[in-house]
């Protein structure tokens, strides 16, 4: 179990839901990983980020599918990519990251509740 945090700590972290809108195979990456543009709407508009999910996903799969993201983290350089998202997944039993999105859709840019 991890340390303990506050709801308020929980309240600092920005997950919304944002739709892939561009994803392209990601072969300079250290694991095999895809680049993704997720669209946020509004204010936040497009943001850019990889995801090593070749096991569950294609680019061309992914387009168009609505994707959880933290989107308050600072940006992080993986290779030629500016990370400006962290989008979320569980393991699978084998340990491959399968992605969290919305149940029925969702306007883009909605805060997780």
């Amino acid at each position: 179990m991890s340390d303990e945090i506050s709801f308020d700590d929980f309240l600092k972290v920005d997950i919304r839901v944002g739709e892939v809108v561009k994803a392209e195979p990601f072969p300079e990456a250290r694991k095999p990983a895809i680049k993704l543009w997720v669209d946020f709407g509004g204010d936040l508009g497009v943001k850019k980020s990889s995801a090593q999910i070749t096991a569950h996903y294609t680019p061309e799969a992914l387009i168009g599918k609505q994707v959880m993201a933290v989107v308050n983290f600072p940006p992080r350089q993986i290779g030629p990519v500016r990370s400006e998202i962290l989008v979320l997944g569980l393991p699978d039993d084998k340990g491959e990251i399968v992605l969290i999105g919305p149940d029925f859709p969702v306007a883009p840019g909605g805060r997780m509740h």
